[in-house]
């Protein structure tokens, strides 16, 4: 509709809405409701503006639930959901208290340099195809025979119960 309400000085309204497929009547009714807006948009327009007060006097924290209460504080009965249409409509939205701000509520500085690494740990290799594995002293028997995870090092020769399990050599 506010297509051919933009173009109805270049075009004939007939000829768009032909083209459109869109019934005269429709066409008509929509600029009728522009120019004359029932009660209830009227109400809402109004309704918008203590909305958005509340809300930018709250930080932009409440949501509807927050602010439809400070509406009723206020005086101004109004439904929950109507706020919440009239909120979404405007695209406002509070704060997620679990979730913290959508998209996050820090910016990192991309000129700031990270912390260095305070505990010194090395996770690189000392050179390629290098193969470690852990060094495990001693299993007690009782342990390797009850199926616990340390069963499962025992070697096919026999169990693996007194043996000492050293670092493998480099391959």
């Amino acid at each position: 509709m506010r297509f051919i309400g933009e173009h109805r000085d270049q075009f004939a309204v007939a000829l768009l809405l032909r083209v459109l497929n869109i019934g005269a009547s429709t066409y008509y009714a929509w600029v009728k409701q522009a120019e004359q807006p029932c009660d209830r948009d009227v109400v809402d327009l109004g309704l918008i503006s203590n909305i958005y007060e509340i809300w930018e006097t709250s930080g932009r924290t409440y949501g509807a639930d927050g602010v439809h209460r400070q509406l009723r504080r206020d005086g101004i009965r109004v439904g929950r959901k109507r706020v919440e249409r009239l909120m979404a409509q405007q695209g406002w939205q509070g704060a997620f208290l679990r979730r913290g701000w959508r998209g996050g509520s820090t910016r990192q500085d991309p000129r700031h340099t990270p912390a260095p690494d305070l505990v010194n740990r090395q996770f690189t290799a000392t050179g390629p195809n290098r193969l470690w594995v852990a060094d495990a002293t001693r299993i007690p028997a009782a342990r390797a025979r009850s199926g616990s995870p340390q069963s499962a090092m025992r070697s096919p020769a026999g169990s693996s119960a007194g043996r000492r399990l050293t670092a493998a050599t480099p391959t």
